[in-house]
């Protein structure tokens, strides 16, 4: 277990192809798992992070918006890992809320994304048990984010108005606290099926 630099946009490894897990008791796939959550969880405005921003090109995320002074109880929600997943359902049901990056940090670039509002995705989680989670808000966000960054795409590639980018300074005093923001944050639907 370790905290990970982020890799920033530009590297090669953002964009590489991302292999499957095959051995689910792999001494490696639990070191990436663990090293994404450390990670994560090492810095406060990460709510999702993804195996190749830590320069490893596995089809592993995890996400875990959690309760802050920016993030009241009703955009939050627990850890959960994703390994081989795959987004099987998503609303005609758009909305645009503004997204930053782990990848970005340098950069620190913010700016709106219209995403679907709501999604299903079907994944594999540690323990070896196929799960599939129906969500909205932030949790439906954050997976939709971190599934990109496994097909090499970037937030950035998804900009709305690219007169709209922001730097953090102005997102988080103008923007992360505005009804606009934390309207499309909160999480209404969070439905788990195993499989």
């Amino acid at each position: 277990m370790a905290v990970r630099e982020t890799i920033q946009v530009g590297d090669p490894r953002l964009k590489a192809e991302n292999k499957a897990v095959t051995d689910f008791g792999d001494p490696k796939t639990k070191q990436v798992i663990d090293d994404l959550i450390d990670s994560l969880r090492s810095k406060e405005l990460l709510v999702g992070l993804s195996a190749p921003q830590i320069g490893e090109n596995f089809k592993i995320f995890v996400t875990e918006p959690r309760e802050t002074k920016f993030r009241t109880a009703d955009q939050s929600d627990e850890l959960r890992i994703y390994i081989n997943p795959k987004i099987i359902k998503s609303s005609l049901e758009e909305s645009i809320a503004y997204e930053g990056c782990g990848s970005f940090a340098n950069a620190q670039i913010f700016g709106p994304v219209k995403r679907p509002k709501e999604i299903t995705i079907e994944a594999t989680g540690q323990n070896g048990k196929k799960f599939q989670l129906s969500c909205d808000g932030i949790l439906a966000r954050v997976i939709q984010h971190e599934y990109d960054h496994l097909n090499g795409i970037e937030f950035i590639e998804k900009i709305t108005d690219y007169k709209k980018l922001t730097s953090a300074e102005f997102y988080i005093r103008d923007i992360k606290m505005s009804k606009a923001q934390t309207t499309a944050s909160v999480i209404t639907k969070k439905t788990v099926k195993y499989l």
